[in-house]
């Protein structure tokens, strides 16, 4: 077996430099992808039916659609459509195919979390005549939270993957990087085994720091007595608050 231990582990040194573009583009697709999906979710969970139609349009396209189909109709493809697009940063375009990508998917996982609170509270709440804004942020996004966290965590390990494509882009990023390094050494195998175990390793700190999150929330006294219970209580103030203004 012919592998070169030495050239192996000094490529940790050389692609750590690329980390941080990594993570950058990650960060903020799906800081996008977030903002995205909570916009179509609210379309999705809207009265409205041309909002509604155009959140499932949205979805069924982005989720059918390929990934790099969607870089390249960003990067490539748009500023044929719009000139003053020319010249768009490889990274701005990887950031928003990305984003847009992942949002159809965090749409249905927060529609998911949304509709599983307990609609009990919600109809003890519009009873006593609560604002829906209260009831949204008071009682609904505390426990949707909780429950959209495992499900969110999981995209994200999925859109950290899937910047490996902005390589196509022209963008210098971890897996670009050992692609040239690959190519000058002819060491593919070397190469990409610590490319590989370069993602791994980010993967698994994400998932540590995932973990810890999901079990400081989902203690039992801090979820059902903090979450539900706060909610109750929010409910039975408004309510003698009402009692007090009639009499």
């Amino acid at each position: 077996m012919n592998f070169d231990w030495s050239y192996f582990f000094t490529l940790f040194g050389h692609l750590s430099g690329y980390i941080p573009i990594t993570l950058a583009m990650a960060v903020g697709a799906m800081a996008l992808a977030i903002g995205l999906g909570g916009i179509l979710t609210s379309f999705q969970l809207s009265n409205f039916k041309p909002l509604k139609y155009f959140a499932n349009v949205y979805i069924s396209l982005f989720r059918g659609m390929p990934t790099l189909v969607q870089l390249f109709l960003i990067f490539y493809g748009l500023p044929q459509l719009f000139p003053s697009l020319r010249g768009m940063p490889a990274v701005g375009a990887a950031i928003f195919g990305l984003g847009f990508k992942e949002a159809s998917y965090l749409a249905e996982i927060f529609r998911a979390a949304a509709t599983s609170v307990d609609h009990g509270q919600i109809e003890a709440g519009q009873a006593l005549n609560i604002s829906r804004p209260k009831l949204f942020f008071h009682v609904v996004l505390p426990q949707a939270t909780i429950n959209a966290l495992p499900a969110t965590g999981n995209t994200f390990v999925s859109l950290l993957k899937e910047t490996s494509l902005a390589f196509t882009l022209g963008l210098t990023e971890l897996f670009g990087d050992g692609k040239m390094l690959a190519g000058e050494s002819f060491k593919y195998f070397e190469t990409y085994l610590a490319v590989g175990l370069m993602y791994w390793a980010l993967i698994v700190i994400y998932t540590w720091i995932q973990n810890r999150v999901e079990v400081s929330l989902s203690r039992p006294y801090r979820r059902d007595l903090n979450v539900i219970h706060r909610s109750k209580r929010f409910i039975s103030n408004d309510f003698k608050e009402t009692s007090l203004e009639t009499h």
